[in-house]
């Protein structure tokens, strides 16, 4: 099977998709497919291209069998919100004329149709492909939620592009089974959503020594410290680990670690200097070959959505925290697909969101009982060990790929049957 994954984000890459799809890709080359990236020179999360990448020249390369063609970009301003859409229009037009001269059986695009939807669209109906459309987030809901989307124009063109992605797409991968009610909300038909839960790399993403090479940059190993890392945007909710962290400022030991990068940190500075809070630090954006170690250095790791926003989403780095063998505290909506998993794995605890006092309370436990946290520490390794590794998603994605390519055939050939791919060792 000859797969074209379009994708805008792809190591060396910041953000989720950007880390688990080379695992995807690599995994499915072991499987015995042919598998070609379709993505952009590394410009995330901050927009600017680097150094070398600059310019318009398209590069080609392949890394562990997975072939992968590079279109340049424009480097802009990500938090720029025209500037963004206009990076998006760019990637989009040339990854379509790339696309056009590729040889490929079925089409594997993620993320959303404002980054991706014309080369999803154009290159499976021109090539007349079948494509299977994997869902990150629900747009433009996820907009409207944030406050990014609110031309009612806008909201109504996201609508519809995102709609006719879903209908032109032979099969939908979902992270999350709360997708489900909302897209049948939305007129998808049933059987075509497939649920695949998100993977990590296991053999990356660890339990590590306490004292590391990044606790002692930052002078973090003699503190018992919480660490939350990711985008810090306003549907991260964490205005409530600010007032949290208020609440347990009078303990000397308790330090709060931000690590990354978004449109509130800044005002999650502000707010922490304005509360006088001094157990707090804000570390920009790291890169992703340093994602054990900061886990690492955590006693906690922590996990936050605003109200309501758990329902649509569940994380990527919820399954890198449980690999790392540390405790969790997700503070999260109770019935979410989030808390059911917590709960599930016994990997720590979970708070109502936007309650600080409950996540005080929840921390103060947790700092007074270590062997509670190790057990944590150890169920969460055990559970993505058997529930979420790379290997398991590429065997559940070759499935659903062939599925996508059968009923294709089917329809245009009912005696026509799939052969699939020899499986190498």
């Amino acid at each position: 099977m000859r797969i074209l994954v379009v994708i805008p984000y792809y190591k060396p890459d910041g953000g989720a998709e950007a880390t688990l799809f080379p695992l995807l890709c690599e995994e499915m080359v072991k499987l015995g497919h042919e598998v070609t990236v379709l993505t952009t020179v590394p410009h995330y999360p901050s927009g600017r291209v680097r150094g070398a990448w600059r310019g318009w020249k398209n590069w080609h390369s392949e890394e562990k069998g997975v072939k992968i063609v590079r279109v340049g970009l424009p480097s802009v301003n990500r938090y720029n919100l025209a500037a963004r859409l206009f990076q998006f229009i760019t990637f989009q037009v040339r990854a379509t004329q790339v696309g056009l001269f590729l040889n490929f059986d079925v089409l594997l695009s993620h993320t959303s149709s404002l980054e991706v939807g014309l080369p999803y669209l154009f290159l499976s109906a021109f090539r007349h492909k079948p494509a299977v459309y994997s869902i990150h987030d629900i747009y433009p809901d996820i907009g409207i939620n944030m406050g990014v989307f609110r031309n009612r124009l806008l909201i109504r063109s996201v609508e519809r592009l995102e709609s006719y992605c879903m209908k032109r797409a032979k099969k939908i991968r979902i992270l999350s089974k709360s997708f489900e009610i909302n897209l049948l909300n939305k007129g998808v038909t049933p059987s075509k959503l497939a649920l695949i839960y998100d993977w990590v790399d296991t053999e990356e993403v660890r339990p590590l020594p306490r004292q590391n090479n990044f606790a002692l940059e930052h002078s973090l190993v003699d503190r018992f410290t919480i660490v939350y890392v990711g985008n810090i945007g306003p549907l991260q909710g964490l205005d409530s680990v600010i007032e949290a962290a208020c609440l347990v400022n009078y303990d000397l030991e308790i330090y709060f670690v931000f690590v990354g990068d978004g449109a509130a940190r800044r005002i999650l500075i502000e707010k922490t200097h304005q509360m006088g809070i001094d157990n707090v630090r804000f570390i920009p954006y790291q890169p992703r070959e340093r994602i054990p170690e900061i886990l690492a250095t955590s006693d906690i790791c922590l996990i936050t959505l605003c109200k309501g926003g758990s329902f649509g989403a569940l994380p990527s780095k919820t399954y890198q925290i449980l690999a790392s063998g540390r405790a969790l505290i997700a503070s999260v909506d109770e019935k979410s697909d989030m808390w059911d998993l917590i709960r599930r794995a016994d990997a720590g605890l979970c708070v109502p969101p936007e309650e600080p006092s409950k996540l005080a309370e929840a921390i103060l436990m947790l700092k007074k009982d270590k062997s509670l946290r190790e057990r944590f520490g150890r169920n969460g390794r055990t559970w993505v060990e058997q529930h979420h590794s790379s290997q398991l998603a590429a065997k559940q994605f070759e499935k659903l790929l062939f599925e996508a390519i059968s009923f294709k055939n089917s329809r245009s050939n009912p005696s026509r049957g799939v052969k699939k791919a020899k499986k190498t060792s």
